[in-house]
């Protein structure tokens, strides 16, 4: 989306990307805008050379408090050995700055961030490039990463005042969830609404009896989507970036954002197995909690809808609306059967 916006826009960015840099110790130059969405994120060049990511984040999103609890857990991540980027202090060993509010901008947070060198795995609604063998190695490898991001955070103790955002009942399907009322948001027809509804109804009883088999539950990223797994090195090794939405979870919510856009793949069925055994091959994941796999699948998808319901300026906002309430609705009818 970064090359799509308006020249003001982006000029008004840019100038606010060399405000927060007076902080860091970077090299003179123009900062480079790689994203816009939930962040402006800019790569940017260190005092040493090093390239590294400037984030300054969404008005509003997250709080301090909740920024810099995402920093300490990535870098406790980093320092247990995964691959992902870690905090980078300011001049005066500070990992957050607020910049003032001005006239294009409200009051925000920024961080920098170190930047990770390869490629995202995709993007989402184009078919993956790699051969099928390829996509099963790929996929193996992100699950036994994810595994081990999971093994870390329960061994891991945080700092007082830590607080992320809860991808539990309520923050998926209560009466205010993270991403916003799926259900009841704009956009959407008087039968997607009736139908929404229902199934709200439907998946509170569903998690319900899920979690009263105890599903694994703790720290989770919450967004492992193609574009937040890069690939690295010659032997493609995984590193996970975008840690904004991480939070604590089911467990099973990483599996089902990875798995979700992949669906339409043909060698889906081999990419399930692979990050299923990928994970397996790290940490534990019984049949009986992978019966609500599907289940957390139609969940996420869920998701997307009060997400995109919020953001009309997005491109193509309002098909690519009515294509999110038809797939949730699909994969939800699907899940009868095994009720």
């Amino acid at each position: 989306m970064a090359d799509q916006l308006p020249q003001t826009i982006r000029d008004a960015l840019q100038q606010r990307a060399l405000e927060a840099l007076e902080h860091w110790p970077v090299k003179a130059h123009e900062p480079v805008l790689m994203k816009y969405r939930e962040n402006a994120v800019f790569r940017i060049v260190l005092e040493d050379g090093q390239f590294a990511a400037l984030r300054l984040h969404r008005p509003g999103y997250h709080d301090e408090t909740s920024l810099r609890s995402e920093l300490h857990f990535m870098a406790a991540l980093k320092l247990g050995g995964l691959d992902v980027p870690h905090p980078v202090p300011t001049s005066d060993r500070q990992s957050l700055v607020c910049l003032p509010a001005n006239r294009h901008f409200a009051e925000q947070h920024a961080d920098v961030v170190s930047w990770i060198d390869g490629v995202p795995l995709g993007q989402s609604g184009v078919p993956l490039a790699q051969s099928a063998e390829m996509q099963a190695e790929i996929f193996f490898r992100i699950g036994h990463g994810m595994a081990a991001m999971h093994e870390l955070a329960d061994d891991w103790k945080p700092p007082e005042r830590f607080h992320r955002p809860a991808w539990d009942a309520e923050g998926l399907i209560g009466e205010r969830p993270l991403w916003g009322r799926f259900w009841d948001c704009r956009g959407l027809s008087p039968d997607d609404t009736a139908a929404l509804s229902a199934l709200r109804d439907e998946l509170r009883h569903a998690l319900a009896d899920a979690n009263s088999q105890t599903l694994d539950y703790g720290l989770i990223h919450a967004d492992l989507v193609r574009e937040n797994v890069f690939l690295t090195g010659k032997d493609s090794n995984v590193a996970f970036i975008d840690f904004d939405d991480a939070g604590h979870g089911f467990r099973l919510f990483d599996l089902a954002t990875t798995l979700l856009k992949n669906r339409n793949e043909p060698a889906y069925p081999a990419i399930e197995k692979a990050l299923i055994s990928g994970y397996r091959s790290r940490r534990a994941l019984s049949d009986a909690a992978l019966t609500s796999l599907p289940l957390f699948m139609v969940l996420r998808s869920l998701t997307y809808i009060g997400w995109l319901a919020e953001r009309p300026e997005i491109p193509d906002a309002a098909r690519r609306l009515s294509r999110y309430v038809n797939e949730s609705l699909e994969m939800a009818r699907k899940l009868k059967p095994a009720a």
